[in-house]
């Protein structure tokens, strides 16, 4: 199964890359306002579409899913259902 992954970034560049620029934009854009909380934001900006994702490529098999992330299945459930995913 192919997934295609669109983000604002420049085709080809790598997660990490893409995860910098957004990153560095949003902090733009608050044009020094106080930032708090941002490491949680970030992680859950990521996560959140990551699972749902995984879940989609695998049709909602969670043993498959945990093991694409390297994840225990009970930790996949818990964040599953801390996403409203499940």
């Amino acid at each position: 199964m192919y997934v295609v992954i669109v983000m604002t970034c420049v085709l080809n560049s790598n997660l990490s890359r893409c995860v910098y620029e957004e990153t560095r934009q949003y902090l733009e854009c608050l044009q020094g306002s106080e930032i708090t909380g941002i490491y949680q934001m970030v992680m859950q900006e990521v996560e959140r579409p990551l699972l749902g994702l995984i879940m989609e490529c695998v049709r909602s098999n969670q043993s498959e899913a945990a093991k694409m992330l390297g994840l225990s299945r009970g930790t996949l459930r818990k964040k599953l259902a801390q996403y409203d995913l499940l």
